[in-house]
């Protein structure tokens, strides 16, 4: 009996090990598991004893699989089956053509099945797929002494291919005093809008944007700007991503009175020129910082301009919730009479993420 478990146990051990693929490194180790992908530095190895793998191609000897594997040439081609290397060359056994050889220096990528259908999904996606977004928590209560609410909401909707990026944004800022009758509200504003970024080039893209907000205490009704131009990919690597943008825009603004300065209501019309710059940046594997400044020269009224800026560190306590701080700042140069330009917003609260796609 003892005998029969032991062979058994045997036998399952070298089924696992002829199913799994096989990578032996320059220095004689060896790597049992699935290989998933693999780029021209570095391949991507899931084990079961070591959860996912990064190994360094200048590291690897040889490889054989034994499930199919897809390999991207440098005209193109794909073909796919299991591989073996050999020599500095691909040996693969494609299950039509019959095998294949390709030159190491030949090959730009590797994929297993799974990879691969992600990796074509992503190449002819359809406009439901690939959306992710978070929205941002941020809440003050006090009561006794004082009887103060404060909240903000945010939410952020996205959708990257290599084509093109598509963003929806959001944010609502609300503050009460009830401390002494009558009830104040001491913060009321709302400000939206989309953008859409289109890959001209891998480092040039051009742009279009439509942006709206209401702020109570500004006076402001509506802002409804509308705009585009082109950018650059200064950095676009996994970790770090920097743009940067310029083009026009036509920003309309609607101010409600404020007696006794103003007793009408006012209504600007004018011609921006936009140029500016955002940063994405995963700081390690739980933290990251994103940020946007914006500056909107007036060509209506040289001299007169506005700017935003909106900085945001997040890091994660699960996959889906994270710790974040945030903080805006709006500024107008000609403001109705009586109010200060700049507005200013620190926040901090919890960050909820969903999707597949990346923010």
């Amino acid at each position: 009996m003892r005998r029969t478990v032991l062979l058994s146990g045997i036998w399952c051990v070298l089924a696992m090990v002829a199913r799994a693929d096989q990578v032996v490194l320059k220095n004689g180790d060896r790597i049992t598991g699935t290989i998933v992908k693999s780029d021209a530095k570095t391949m991507l190895v899931k084990t079961d004893w070591a959860g996912e793998v990064n190994v360094e191609w200048t590291a690897v000897d040889s490889i054989v699989s034994s499930e199919t594997l897809h390999l991207e040439l440098q005209n193109g081609q794909t073909v796919a089956g299991r591989v073996t290397t050999d020599d500095g060359r691909f040996d693969v056994a494609t299950p039509g053509a019959g095998p294949v050889v390709a030159p190491r220096d030949q090959v730009v990528a590797i994929r297993n099945d799974a990879e691969q259908q992600r990796y074509d999904r992503l190449q002819h996606p359809g406009l439901r797929d690939f959306w992710s977004g978070l929205f941002d928590t941020g809440l003050d209560l006090t009561r006794g002494n004082s009887a103060l609410l404060a909240y903000n909401l945010s939410a952020k909707l996205t959708r990257t291919v290599p084509r093109n990026k598509i963003t929806a944004y959001a944010t609502a800022v609300y503050a009460t005093d009830d401390t002494t009758p009558p009830s104040r509200t001491t913060a009321h504003a709302v400000l939206g809008g989309a953008r859409m970024d289109y890959n001209l080039k891998p480092r040039f893209f051009v742009f279009g944007l439509a942006d709206f907000a209401y702020d109570e205490f500004q006076h402001l009704d509506l802002r409804s700007v509308f705009g585009g131009g082109v950018g650059v990919h200064v950095i676009k690597i996994k970790a770090t991503t920097l743009d940067v943008f310029a083009g026009a825009d036509y920003d309309r603004e609607s101010f409600s009175p404020n007696p006794p300065l103003t007793l009408t209501s006012t209504t600007r019309n004018t011609a921006e020129v936009i140029a500016g710059e955002e940063l994405s940046w995963k700081m390690n594997g739980r933290t990251s910082l994103d940020e946007r400044f914006s500056v909107f020269p007036n060509m209506s009224n040289v001299g007169e301009y506005r700017f935003q800026l909106d900085a945001t560190a997040a890091t994660k306590l699960k996959t889906w919730l994270s710790w974040q701080i945030t903080f805006s700042d709006r500024y107008l140069s000609d403001p109705l009479p009586g109010l200060k330009s700049n507005d200013q917003l620190l926040s901090t609260g919890l960050r909820l993420t969903f999707g597949q796609g990346k923010l």
